[in-house]
C-alpha cells in the first residue's frame, strides 16, 4: 500500500490522540527501522524504549513463533508454566516477593496503587508522587502524574494523590500526613526530562518510609531491564523498594507489564481484588523470558555500561562545542540533553537525517538506544546531532534580508 494511503486510513478511522510524525514504518532489526519507501533510520528511541533489546530480536521472535503454535492465551483461573517461570525470573533479579502481571506500565502502576490502598484501608490512603513525574494515562495514573498538562480536561481527578518537588526531602516530609500510605517515584524521571534521583535523597526517602511505615514504590517502567547498567535502576542506589512496577522493554517489544511486591505484603491482593484478562499470557511470558535470556546470554547490561559511557562522553564533548546545550544527564543508555532553545526543530532536523530521537518537556532531547547499540552507531548519532546544531547556530547568526528589516520589499526606481 502507498504510504499516503496508510496515513489517510489513520485520519479517517483512528482516534487522533497522538501527535504523529508522517513516517510509515514497515520493518525493524536491531537499532534500525525502514519506512514504506525503503529508507533506513537509526532508531535511538525505539518504540518509546519498548524495544529495549532492539527491534525484532531473534530470541524474542523465535519464542513468540514457538508459543503461538502451542498456546496463545489462557484464563488466569488456570495455571500455565511460563507465567510461573517468568515470575521466578523477575524475583531472581529483584527482591524476595511475588509478581502480578498485566499489559502496560499504567496497569502496573494501577495495581501498585490498589495494593497500597488495600494495605492502608480505611484510614491511610494518600499517595505522594513527584513533580514532573509520569505514571501513565489511565485516570488514577494521570492523577498520580505530577504534570498538570496531562490532567487538564479529565477532572475531577482520583482523590488522594499529591505531588511534591523532585529531589527535595524537606518538601516530601512536609507533605506526609497520618493518612499517607505510599511514596511513588521514578529513580530517573523519563518523561519529566531524564532527571536523576540524587543518591542521598533516595537513601533518605528509603529511611523515611521505613521509619514511618510508608510503602516505597519505584516506577521502573522506563528504567528497568538493563537500561541504566543494572537489571533494575534501584540497584544503582544500593537499596530496595517495597513495590516495583515494570513494562516497556520487559517483553522485548511485546506488550506486558508487571507489579513486583515484597513477599510480606503481596498477598493483600487476594482473589477477586484485582485482575487483568490478558495479563501474563503464554505469548507475553514467552517473549519476556526470551528478553531475559538475551540480556544475560549476550551480556547486554555490560554493553549498556560500556557504550553508555561512550555515549555520555560524546554528548559532553558536544556540550562543550554547542552553547545551546545546558546540561547532559542520565545513566547507562538513558540520556537527556537539555537545551536553551525549543527542541522540536532539532528533533525534526534529526528525522530528516534519518535519526530517530525524542523531545520531551519542550527542550530536552531524549536518547534511549537499545541495549544492542554499538559505539559506531553512537558516533553516527552524535555526528547527526552535531551537524543539525551547527546548522541551527549558523541560521541564528545569519542577518535577515533587508526587505524584512524595513518592513517590505524595496520599491523599484523608475
Amino acid at each position: 500500500m502507498d504510504y499516503r494511503k496508510t496515513i489517510r486510513l489513520y485520519y479517517d478511522y483512528v482516534i487522533p490522540c497522538y501527535t504523529r510524525t508522517p513516517l510509515v514504518l514497515e520493518r525493524g532489526k536491531g537499532t534500525r527501522v525502514w519506512d514504506a519507501q525503503g529508507d533506513e533510520y537509526l532508531d535511538f528511541f525505539p518504540g518509546w524504549a519498548v524495544s529495549g533489546i532492539g527491534h525484532c530480536h531473534r530470541r524474542v521472535v523465535e519464542a513468540i513463533k514457538r508459543q503461538a503454535e502451542q498456546l496463545i492465551h489462557v484464563s488466569n483461573n488456570y495455571f500455565h508454566e511460563l507465567q510461573g517461570l517468568l515470575a521466578q525470573e523477575i524475583i531472581r533479579h529483584a527482591f524476595p516477593g511475588k509478581v502480578f502481571f498485566c499489559n502496560s506500565g499504567a496497569e502496573a502502576n494501577e495495581a501498585a496503587f490498589k495494593l497500597v490502598r488495600k494495605l492502608g484501608n480505611p484510614s491511610r490512603y494518600e499517595i505522594i508522587t513527584m513533580d514532573r513525574s509520569f505514571h501513565g494515562r489511565t485516570l488514577a495514573a494521570v492523577s498520580a502524574t505530577g504534570q498538570t498538562k496531562y490532567q487538564e480536561g479529565f477532572e475531577p481527578l482520583v482523590p488522594g494523590f499529591k505531588s511534591v518537588a523532585w529531589n527535595d526531602l524537606e518538601a516530601l516530609e512536609r507533605a506526609i500526613t497520618p493518612q499517607t500510605i505510599a511514596i511513588v517515584l521514578e529513580p530517573i524521571q523519563g518523561e519529566g526530562g531524564v532527571r536523576v534521583a540524587d543518591d542521598r535523597y533516595l537513601s533518605a526517602v528509603r529511611r523515611l518510609c521505613s521509619d514511618r511505615k510508608i510503602y516505597l514504590v519505584f516506577d521502573e517502567v522506563q528504567t528497568g531491564m538493563g537500561r541504566t547498567g543494572r537489571m533494575f535502576c534501584y540497584k544503582n542506589y544500593g537499596l530496595e523498594p517495597d513495590i516495583m512496577t515494570l513494562a516497556k522493554s520487559l517483553g522485548g517489544g511485546f506488550p506486558i507489564g508487571a507489579m513486583v511486591a515484597k513477599r510480606e505484603i503481596a498477598d493483600a491482593l487476594g482473589p477477586g481484588t484485582h485482575a487483568a484478562t490478558f495479563g501474563g499470557s503464554p505469548l507475553a511470558c514467552a517473549a519476556a523470558l526470551a528478553t531475559f535470556e538475551a540480556i544475560e546470554k549476550e551480556k547486554l547490561i555490560g554493553n549498556a555500561v560500556i557504550v553508555g559511557s561512550f555515549l555520555f562522553k560524546k554528548l559532553n564533548e558536544l556540550k562543550k562545542k554547542h552553547p545551546m546545550i545546558r546540561e547532559v544527564r542520565g545513566m547507562g543508555l538513558m540520556a537527556g540533553v537539555e537545551l536553551s532553545i525549543d527542541g522540536r526543530g532539532i528533533y525534526e532536523d534529526c528525522l530528516k537525517e534519518r535519526l530517530l530521537i525524542n523531545c520531551t518537556q519542550g527542550h530536552v532531547l531524549r536518547l534511549m538506544p537499545p541495549l544492542v547499540v554499538k559505539e559506531k552507531e553512537v558516533s553516527r548519532a552524535i555526528q547527526v546531532l552535531d551537524e543539525v546544531m551547527i546548522a541551527v547556530e549558523e541560521k541564528s547568526l545569519t542577518p535577515p534580508p533587508v526587505s524584512s528589516v524595513i518592513g517590505g520589499p524595496i520599491a523599484s526606481q523608475s
